[in-house]
């Protein structure tokens, strides 16, 4: 006999037709559309559990020049810096695989320091080395980090961050890679003794200290500062390779004055004439770190250092266009959107160019510019109603939408 439609209810929950949008029949059963919804949920949840879960233990191995064949495609230039990070990679990879027997040497991990002017690329290059990474990554910022029991952020928090990456799967984050960046933002502000603690400066690099080398930590699982009732979960810092990355603002004449050039005037030397003093960064060693201000336990700790090079013109006018995420192609899917063909003149190009050489902000000074030229139009044009649109941005529209911005200040600034 079939049932009245008033009595038909949901198996799971109990609901009637009318309590529910809609009810799914079955064999012999119905389920509503909320308890389809909840299932779905569970269901995603449990999947996305399962695949944190049951990473591989072995690792993918990926050649150095795999690894850098794949930079290559987002970040123009900066051969060293991607040389350094594929090898400490591709080791790091070897050292997690590694089976330690009797007469067998152990590889010890190799952390990595990145230094260069703002909007070289290390922030990118971190993130972009993460897309082909099968291990747990996060990057964190040293700014925020503080002396233990002070205002802001504990050191252990940079695991926390980890730990969130590996879906708090403990042994997926103990083989994780952790990007430490503004690093440069935690020297020791003053070699004199005060009665003021520098509490963000040399007591943020003594905390490191161990973080860096290897040790079991007791972190909490949500983040933020730490007390006695709180859970912790301990984690094993030994197989976690960390990349430090700043700008080191001012280290140039540290590196001028051990080279016994200057950065500007006469050299002391005439033996120096090979001194590249447009890129003096290349030159950087241990000592200019110390005299910095970077503690020499932590130097210790961080063996590998690499540098990226300032961005010249040519480099400036390949990351405009060439890079897979490139700026051109971004506003171009951005207008794409909306049905309209965007097209730049090449003049246009070197315009952007030029102003980003004068401002002197690397490649984040190309998309402040870009904005200036294009913010009319994004804000005009999707009101604008024609099937076929087209957007052609020439030199004299460049030119005169950046003269109405106020960008343009910072120049005489």
């Amino acid at each position: 006999m079939t049932k009245n439609q008033k009595d038909i209810k949901c198996s799971f929950c109990g609901a009637g037709k009318q309590d529910s949008l809609m009810l799914i029949a079955g064999l012999d059963a119905h389920i509503c559309d909320k308890c389809v919804g909840q299932a779905n949920d569970i269901l995603a949840e449990e999947l996305t559990l399962k695949k944190g879960k049951n990473m591989s233990p072995v690792l993918t191995l990926l050649k150095p020049l795999e690894i850098k064949e794949h930079l290559d495609q987002y970040i123009i230039g900066q051969n060293d810096a991607k040389k350094v990070l594929a090898v400490a990679v591709y080791n790091h990879y070897k050292r997690l695989n590694q089976k330690i027997g009797k007469d067998e040497v152990e590889i010890e991990k190799s952390n990595i320091m990145m230094v260069g002017e703002t909007g070289t690329g290390k922030t990118l290059l971190a993130k972009t080395i993460a897309k082909i990474l099968n291990v747990p990554f996060c990057i964190c910022d040293a700014t925020v980090l503080t002396e233990a029991g002070y205002v802001g952020e504990d050191v252990e928090s940079i695991l926390t961050r980890l730990l969130q990456a590996a879906d708090y799967d403990v042994n997926a984050a103990e083989r994780g890679i952790v990007y430490i960046d503004e690093v440069d933002k935690v020297a020791r502000k003053s070699d004199n003794p005060s009665i003021t603690r520098d509490v963000s400066g040399e007591g943020v690099q003594q905390a490191l200290l161990k973080i860096l080398e290897g040790t079991i930590v007791n972190v909490p699982p949500q983040g933020g500062r730490k007390h006695p009732d709180q859970k912790m979960i301990p984690v094993n810092t030994n197989n976690i390779l960390f990349i430090c990355g700043g700008a080191f603002d001012g280290i140039e004449k540290k590196i001028a004055n051990r080279l016994r050039t200057q950065t500007v005037g006469y050299k002391f030397k005439a033996d120096n004439d090979d001194v590249d003093l447009k890129n003096l960064y290349k030159y950087i060693t241990p000592l200019d770190l110390k005299a910095f201000g970077m503690i020499p336990e932590l130097i210790g700790r961080v063996p590998v250092i690499t540098h990226l090079n300032p961005l010249d013109r040519e480099t400036l006018l390949c990351i405009l266009t060439e890079p897979k995420n490139s700026l051109v192609k971004q506003y171009t899917k951005l207008f794409s959107y909306e049905n309209i063909q965007l097209e730049f003149k090449k003049d246009v190009f070197e315009f952007i160019v030029d102003k980003a050489m004068e401002f002197k902000l690397g490649a984040r000074g190309l998309r402040s510019i870009c904005e200036a030229i294009m913010i009319d139009a994004m804000f005009e044009m999707p009101s604008q109603k024609h099937d076929d649109k087209k957007l052609i941005i020439d030199l004299n529209y460049a030119r005169e939408q950046f003269e109405k911005s106020d960008i343009k200040k910072l120049k005489a600034a």
